[in-house]
């Protein structure tokens, strides 16, 4: 046996000395208290590796200093023991508690601390080198499947002892078993991960006592189960237990028949379950019930021959890689090492993939664990033993980033951070000395797999021939142009043969003119067979025709297409997903011209870039006038190159809604300059005269969506009062800047040659619809001083200044901020927050779950309670305030304001509102309805949720809000 101090042999960088100074000052302190901890402190005070990786790894991870300095003996344990005999150890001493415990509570605090021991042990042991990357994921899932398993074996012991199972207590359960899946069941745990687990049982072998009804108490138990393990109490959580990836999760129980589950793989089976099922294994319960439920799901998995709909299933995944491949760069900053380009979603893909195809003619490729696929991949000359080599190397680098941000706050996030500084920060946790050899490193590996994984399409089987080509005759009942329809995918191949026939004859303004025809005839066989490999060919071709129908000409458009085949792609996703921005693109076909931009799949400009953009744009414009409709037309481009950014998955919901919001903030800027300069040169300067713009609302809170309203508050303040605008139409003060205000609105607003920028909402400025559409500083001070309702302060909550200069933004962000941290009676604030949440649900109270802003645990009520938290918190905690809502509820968490159980729920509610509703924003101009939307759509919406499905991501939405709600009426109601 070999210590753990022993084996160190890397050591994170030291991002804080002070920090990590203060920390082993306190950890030499807590080993002083007890001679039982005297070698713990000999070891700290002889040994600079333990001082190294101590004051590195609890400097930069909190959560693993909170562990440490919550319990030192742990500590202790941890660098004295040798790690494997220790983790070997906790799990023994893990089951004999749980087998003493008498009660739930005994059994969930053995649990807990059985979680930290190993939450410790792992952190320590990644960030020192005591075990390679193989073996830190190894022992995560060791523990999660220890944890299940001790957690199953209570749960019947304890059904035994109620004489629900007939017999003395089973040495272990019978017919009842807990598959893992995902990276549980390919032993490749990350830190702070969810498991994914299926459960399913055969009442037959179970031994239920007579009037035990099987299918009720197996779902009991698997309730209890997931309390056990992931509730949160003052022991912590055990680990998040995700149930949705069993059969038909929105309309089944958390628990299966086995027969249930057969019957439903064997009929209904999709192809991603086939893949996601490569990894199942059977970690707690009848082991062998479970490993003969998995035989016989091997038909299902491991097909000999790939029929045409696997192979669809592929090649639709090797298009969305050709739409970007050879397109943009790698990010560092704020890059998802898992889903982003060159992550480790795309390494898990390239071997599955590969799985997929080979594994029902080649059995040795039925392997769980990533790595051992790619070995055995090189082994057989399925791939080059280049590329197991490189996607090994970045496999278990992009795990160990994937780690490091875990343990910082015990957080399942996959996103490196945005600030420079906490870039530096995690960088050093990491063990590079600053944050650009991080950088470095990070893309070469992300640049590598992203290279094997887009030659992994090149040796795809092809899809089977269609049809070579198309000829459309003048009988549009022509059985050959029908059956080649058919098998290009469309279902109603008459209705196809008619909408081009009308095209082609000339019916619509757009194909009128010879030239037009002609340009279409040029990529009509390519435009059918693209459209046909949508999710809905008949709802794609026909939204064209309907754009075609719109289009006052054609020749524009034609010609990109059939100059730029690449682009009909692009434009049969958005004719298939998005209705709304299909319908832009009919009126506006030129904006396509500026996704022929080579950078456009690249990174979304900085706010900075998008400042140069619009204003070289408005430099060119002649007067006035052009200036609004050259500011409407880089705002329409810009709004559309968003919006097909997300469509075509290079941009997040939650980026889009930054992006959307810079775009808004420049163009106000910029145009309120333009109307300041317009008022000048009509009525003069206004002598120690200033302006600002308050943003509130999606706005003020990053959270913009392509059809968000823009809710404005103009303040401004001039020379005294009887002061006169210095030019011969001179106007006083207030009049000034009312006229400033109301020129701004319609310079956002009105509609021009170009159409209109935004809606414009003023109605939160002081006073509401009653006040003057400007506000004087004084005005606005005194107001929220001594005025303002509670409505309007947890509007402030979101409200930032957007432009204006320097010394008046100061002026009124230092207001916001003195009246946001005034102490207050929560119960008075939480009474009005009832009264004003209550008196929106009689108005606009639905059943609906995808009407997110009103539903009961929606948008509404998580805005209201995080805006009700911070106003009654931020006295005590100004540190708490941020505009946007995912930002304040992680601030809240971090400081410990909301409970990490709480913000567990709130915070994925929060990523998942604002990700549906820019999706729906962007695709739909009415109600989404589930029974009409295009697969399409839910196909988006379900991939922007990283959910597998559709039906997976409602159940988890219905999941979402009844837990918001709860959550809303513990905290506020």
């Amino acid at each position: 046996m070999t210590a753990f101090f022993e084996r160190i042999a890397d050591l994170p960088a030291i991002c804080d000395p002070a920090r990590g100074a203060d920390i082993l000052d306190t950890l030499t302190k807590a080993f002083g208290t007890s001679e039982s901890l005297a070698p713990a402190a000999k070891l700290l005070r002889d040994e600079p590796k333990v001082r190294e990786l101590l004051a590195g790894a609890l400097s930069g991870a909190p959560y693993l200093s909170a562990l440490a300095q919550r319990d030192p003996g742990l500590l202790a344990d941890c660098l004295l023991r040798d790690p494997d005999v220790h983790l070997e150890q906790a799990s023994a001493e893990l089951a004999a508690a749980a087998e003493a415990a008498k009660t739930p509570k005994e059994v969930m605090a053995a649990l807990r601390r059985y979680k930290r021991r190993v939450a410790l042990l792992v952190g320590l042991a990644d960030l020192g080198g005591v075990w390679p990357t193989e073996a830190v994921l190894r022992a995560m899932s060791l523990a999660a499947e220890t944890a299940v398993d001790q957690a199953v074996r209570f749960l019947f012991r304890q059904a035994c002892d109620a004489g629900q199972i007939i017999g003395p207590p089973p040495a272990t359960p019978r017919g009842y078993f807990v598959i893992a899946m995902g990276k549980l069941g390919g032993h490749e745990l990350n830190y702070s991960s969810d498991i994914d687990v299926i459960v399913f049982y055969d009442a037959d072998v179970a031994g239920l006592a007579p009037g035990v009804e099987p299918s009720a108490f197996f779902v009991r138990l698997t309730r209890e189960l997931v309390r056990l393990l992931q509730e949160h109490t003052g022991d912590g959580y055990v680990f998040r237990t995700d149930l949705r990836l069993r059969p038909d999760p929105g309309a089944t129980q958390v628990a299966l028949s086995t027969d249930a589950g057969l019957a439903y793989y064997e009929s209904f089976g999709q192809n991603w379950e086939r893949a996601a099922l490569i990894k199942a294994r059977i970690v707690a319960g009848d082991i062998e019930a479970g490993e003969e439920f998995l035989r016989q799901l091997d038909p299902f998995i491991w097909r000999k021959y790939l029929d045409f709909a696997s192979i669809a299933d592929i090649h639709a995944m090797k298009r969305r890689v050709h739409a970007h491949k050879g397109h943009g760069t790698i990010a560092v900053a704020g890059h998802d090492i898992k889903l982003g380009r060159g992550g480790i979603r795309d390494i898990e893909f390239f071997a599955q993939t590969q799985q997929l195809i080979a594994g029902g003619r080649h059995p040795e490729l039925r392997l769980r664990g990533t790595i051992e696929t790619l070995q055995e991949l090189a082994r057989g000359g399925w791939i080059e033993a280049k590329a197991a080599d490189d996607l090994t190397h970045a496999y278990y680098f992009l795990r160990r980033v994937e780690n490091r941000l875990q343990m910082i706050g015990d957080q399942q996030t996959h996103t490196l951070p945005d600030e420079p500084d906490e870039l530096r920060r995690f960088g050093a946790l990491s063990g590079f000395a600053d944050a650009d050899a991080f950088a470095d490193a990070l893309v070469a590996e992300l640049a590598k797999v992203e290279s094997h994984y887009g030659a992994l399409f090149e040796k795809l089987p092809p899809l089977p021939e269609a049809a070579p080509s198309i000829v459309l005759p003048s009988d549009e009942g022509d059985p050959a142009a029908l059956a080649a329809l058919e098998k290009l995918g469309f279902r109603n191949p008459e209705q196809a043969i008619a909408s081009v026939r009308a095209w082609q004859s000339g019916r619509y303004p757009a194909t009128r003119s010879a030239r037009a025809r002609e340009r279409l005839s040029e990529f009509l066989p390519s435009l059918l067979d693209i459209f046909g490999r949508t999710a809905e060919p008949d709802l794609a071709l026909a939204t064209f025709d309907k754009v075609m129908a719109e289009m006052p000409a054609g020749v524009q458009l034609f010609s990109l297409l059939a100059a730029n085949p690449s682009l009909l792609r692009l434009v049969a996703d958005i004719m298939g997903t998005a209705p709304r921005l299909a319908s832009i693109l009919a009126r506006r076909p030129r904006l396509l011209d500026a996704v022929l931009d080579p950078g456009f799949f690249g990174a979304v400009p900085t706010p900075t870039k998008r400042k140069e953009l619009v204003e070289r744009s408005l430099a060119q414009a002649t007067d006035y006038q052009d200036a609004l409709d050259r500011a409407r037309i880089v705002g329409r481009e810009q709004g559309f190159l968003i919006g097909v950014r997300v469509i075509s998955g290079t941009v997040s919901a939650s980026q889009a809604g930054a992006a959307y919001g810079t775009l808004a903030e420049t163009l106000i800027e910029t145009l309120a300059g333009r109307v300041e300069a317009e008022l000048e040169r009509q009525h003069g300067r206004m002598p120690g005269g200033q302006a600002a713009v308050v943003a509130m609302g999606k706005l003020g809170g990053r959270e913009m969506t392509a059809t968000s309203d823009l809710d404005l508050i103009t303040v401004y303040e001039f020379g005294g009062e009887g002061m006169q605008s210095e030019g011969a139409k001179s106007l006083s003060g207030s009049q000034y800047y009312m006229r400033f205000t109301q020129r701004l609105i319609a310079a956002l607003s009105a509609q021009t040659a170009e159409g209109s920028l935004y809606q414009v909402d003023m109605r939160l400025r002081p006073s509401g619809n009653q006040g003057p559409v400007a506000t004087s500083l004084a005005s606005f001070v005194d107001y929220q001083r001594n005025s303002a309702w509670t409505w309007e302060h947890l509007a402030l909550t979101r409200a930032r200044v957007v432009s204006g200069p320097p010394e008046l933004r100061n002026t009124i962000e230092r207001t916001i901020g003195e009246v946001l941290r005034r102490a207050r009676d929560r119960a008075r604030v939480a009474a009005d927050v009832r009264t004003m949440r209550d008196k929106i649900e009689e108005e606009k109270g639905t059943r609906d779950i995808w009407d997110l802003k009103h539903v009961r645990g929606g948008l509404i009520d998580i805005e209201f309670l995080t805006q009700f938290l911070l106003i009654v918190s931020a006295h005590d905690h100004p540190e708490v305030l941020d505009q946007n809502t995912a930002g304040a509820l992680n601030k809240l968490l971090q400081a410990q304001v909301l409970s990490l159980g709480d913000a567990e729920i709130l915070i994925p509610a929060a990523t998942l509102y604002h990700t549906l509703t820019q999706c729906l924003r962007l695709c739909l101009d009415k109600p989404f309805v589930t029974d009409e939307a295009p697969r399409a759509l839910k196909d988006l919406l379900a991939r922007a949720s990283d959910m597998p499905d559709f039906a997976t991501l409602e159940a988890m939405l219905k999941d979402t809000l009844s837990a918001v709600h709860e959550l809303y009426k513990r905290i506020v109601a």
